[in-house]
């Protein structure tokens, strides 16, 4: 019985997140992580940019505005929905 437990406890642990702002867990999965792979380009840009202040100058704010507005966009998408 309680193995039952265990497992829904992980089911819950995977899932109350991305249920809460409408994706399941592979949509939330390819979602985040593009969000994520995007901010690490953005981050790498911000450290050349560090170094050589006249290479990416625009980069990395750039991308949190586009980010940000995506962000936003699919939050008010869901939201219309329910």
């Amino acid at each position: 019985m309680q193995n039952r437990s265990l497992i829904g406890n992980i089911n819950r642990a995977f899932s109350a997140h991305p249920a809460s702002v409408g994706e399941s867990y592979s949509a939330h999965l390819v979602t985040a992580g593009g969000f994520g792979w995007a901010l690490l380009k953005a981050s790498l840009a911000c450290f050349v940019h560090a170094l050589l202040p006249f290479a990416f100058e625009k980069t990395g704010s750039k991308a949190i505005a586009e980010l940000h507005a995506k962000m936003v966009s699919n939050r008010d998408r869901r939201h219309a929905s329910r």
